[in-house]
Parts: C-alpha cells; structure tokens; sequence
C-alpha cells in the first residue's frame, strides 16, 4: 500500500483523473446517487490516498478522502468524501485511512475541532474513532446523514 498526503496542486493530472473515477465509481455509480462532486473545494483541500501497484498496472485507489481546512465547509476542519474501494472493504484500511487523516488534521490544526457530515449508518465506525453525533439525521442527496464532531488535539 502506498500512501501519500497532498495538495491539489502536487496530485497530478494521472492521480486526480483516478481519485475522481474512484469517487464517481463509488458516491455516483455504486450508490446511485446523482450529485455534484465538483464543488470547487478540491483546490482548497489535502487529499490522503492509499494506492495498490499489481504488476505492469496503473495504481489504484484503494482508499481516500480530502481534508478540509477550518473555514472551507464548517467553522471546523472536516473530513469528506470519504472512500475504500469495493475490493478493500473490511481490511481495516477504512480504519487506517481515518486514523491517519485524524492525525494530519490534528498536526495540521491542533486547536480546531473536526467535523465530518457522516452516512447515518456510519455512525458507529466514526464514533468508534473518536467522533460524537452533532446533529440530528438529514437527507443529503437522498442518504440520511448525521453531522459528528471529534474535538480538537490541543485542549
């Protein structure tokens, strides 16, 4: 598993074309789910991805998710688009994926809480690390979602 933590800028167009395959595969075609990905905070984003090499293949995205400065999406930092590719589900590396972005945004803004607007079924995998619900369930593109918040490093 190869991972790495960049800005838009340093992703390249070859890793940003698979990030946004991977995101479309699994938000818009495996969760049939019609929506703007595109929202103009790619730019503005880190994006931590895990990456698979099998032979002479282009690598894969195995897992990802972008990480949001405080100010962007909420007053917090937040986590979003938050994916493990079909083949890697139940390894642990959503796990690991989590635990890492948790620790980048913990060095990257020690005194800002970090909020992430989860799939309602998700909740006890976000809580399990740390996160507790923030809000009361909502349909966002036809998933109910519940808003959680996991404080900030620093207190």
């Amino acid at each position: 598993m190869e991972w790495m933590c960049q800005s838009f800028d340093a992703l390249g167009s070859a890793l940003l074309y698979r990030i946004l395959a991977a995101r479309n595969a699994v938000f818009v075609v495996e969760q049939q789910c019609p929506y703007q990905d595109i929202d103009g905070r790619d730019p503005l984003s880190l994006h931590l991805v895990a990456q698979v090499r099998e032979a002479s293949e282009p690598p894969q995205i195995a897992a990802y998710l972008r990480l949001l400065p405080p100010g962007l999406a909420y007053d917090e930092a937040s986590i979003g688009r938050v994916i493990t590719a079909a083949s890697h589900r139940g390894t642990g590396l959503g796990r690991e994926l989590l635990a890492r972005a948790i620790a980048i945004a913990d060095e990257r803004w020690p005194s800002s809480s970090l909020r992430i607007g989860a799939q309602a079924h998700l909740e006890a995998f976000y809580g399990a690390c740390g996160f507790v619900k923030a809000s009361e369930p909502y349909d966002e593109d036809g998933i109910m979602h519940i808003e959680m918040l996991r404080p900030p490093a620093a207190q």
